[in-house]
């Protein structure tokens, strides 16, 4: 039995979200494996009735859990940043949720802007550090609103979340056993103490890896071979802002936000999944967004709770469905969002 917190979140985060657990659904029935789903109202419309962001005990209680399973959060009603901070990060870094955990992964029938590269090539996952950096708000103003306002933001990197960073991605490289790589992403030709401090750090991790092979690039370098050469990576590891950037370049180069997954990982504690893509709140009600993404963070989900033969079924039977589709795209998929969740579900079904 998995005890699973279900944040259907904002927008069309409740549409994805249902067709989400119609597919874990399936698959418990099909695998023997049994799940409590509990909701919990955190997002915009709690806040616009109680102006409250996160109770006091939500995190708390959301420790008692095995996972976290979330739709998709912002409204355009709430200013730009409240529900981000006080619910995403808020969560990341109260839980401690240092890895977040992004696979660019194409799939067949999707579309790719990148000309002549294919399900081959596109092919690597991205591990963010996820409770560090310029993320943590360090800094203030000075003199505000004034003609010589000024804004400090600081960047702070710590060995100890390098390296457990570092160090889970070389296990991904070793579990993948494709081609065994790491690739470090940053910028030590700049940012000459927190990326030296990573680059230091991962050099000598890489001594406890002796089967995996190293190698580095510039963060503005990367942007350029996921689009020239993404068939060159295995698995990047990178900081923070740096893996906020990519990972959206790499949803792009994976068909989309409608296809794109991710995970924020405590190894240790509770993690939580969702899709990349946004609450869409102009689709709400419409039974059109494409809710791939929401069911491919739920098995990953599936996956990081060693549950690895379901997540390998969930993703053939969402790849069979994804053949059928004639878009990722909301309103030109072919499918309304429940026939998606639909297809992929009977796949699971009727697999022998």
């Amino acid at each position: 039995m998995y005890k699973i917190a279900v944040l259907p979140g904002d927008g069309t985060g409740p549409e994805v979200m249902k067709e989400g657990i119609k597919v874990l659904k399936a698959v418990g029935k099909k695998k023997g494996i049994k799940f409590e789903f509990t909701d919990f109202d955190f997002g915009a419309e709690r806040y616009l009735k109680t102006k409250e962001v996160l109770p006091e005990s939500a995190v708390s209680e959301l420790r008692d859990f095995d996972s976290i399973y979330l739709g998709a959060i912002g409204d355009p009603r709430v200013e730009p940043g409240i529900l981000e901070l006080g619910i995403l990060l808020k969560l990341r870094f109260e839980l401690d949720q240092y890895i977040n955990l992004r696979p660019v992964k194409l799939y067949p029938n999707v579309y790719t802007p990148i000309k002549d590269k294919g399900p081959d090539e596109i092919d690597f996952v991205i591990v963010r550090e996820n409770t560090e950096g310029l993320y943590i708000g360090a800094g203030g103003f000075l003199r505000k609103n004034t003609p010589d306002e000024v804004a400090v933001q600081n960047m702070l990197s710590t060995r100890k979340g390098a390296e457990r960073c570092i160090r889970y991605a070389m296990e991904v490289a070793r579990k993948r056993n494709k081609e065994k790589k790491v690739t470090l992403c940053a910028k030590t030709n700049v940012l000459t103490y927190t990326c030296n401090l990573w680059d230091r750090a991962f050099n000598e991790v890489a001594k406890d890896y002796p089967d995996i092979k190293t190698d580095y690039a510039h963060v503005d370098a990367t942007t350029m071979w996921m689009v020239k050469n993404p068939e060159w990576f295995d698995v990047i590891v990178t900081l923070n802002l740096f893996g906020d950037i990519i990972t959206d370049l790499g949803a792009m180069i994976q068909g989309g936000m409608g296809v794109a997954a991710g995970g924020n990982i405590n190894p240790e504690g509770v993690s939580m999944f969702e899709p990349i893509g946004g609450s869409a709140p102009k689709y709400t009600g419409k039974n059109i967004i494409n809710p791939v993404a929401c069911i491919m963070a739920g098995q990953m989900m599936l996956e990081v709770l060693g549950e690895e033969e379901a997540a390998a079924l969930v993703e053939e039977a969402a790849i069979d469905t994804i053949g059928k589709m004639e878009s990722m795209s909301a309103g030109k998929m072919g499918m309304s969002t429940t026939e998606v969740g639909d297809s992929i579900a009977e796949y699971i079904k009727n697999k022998k």
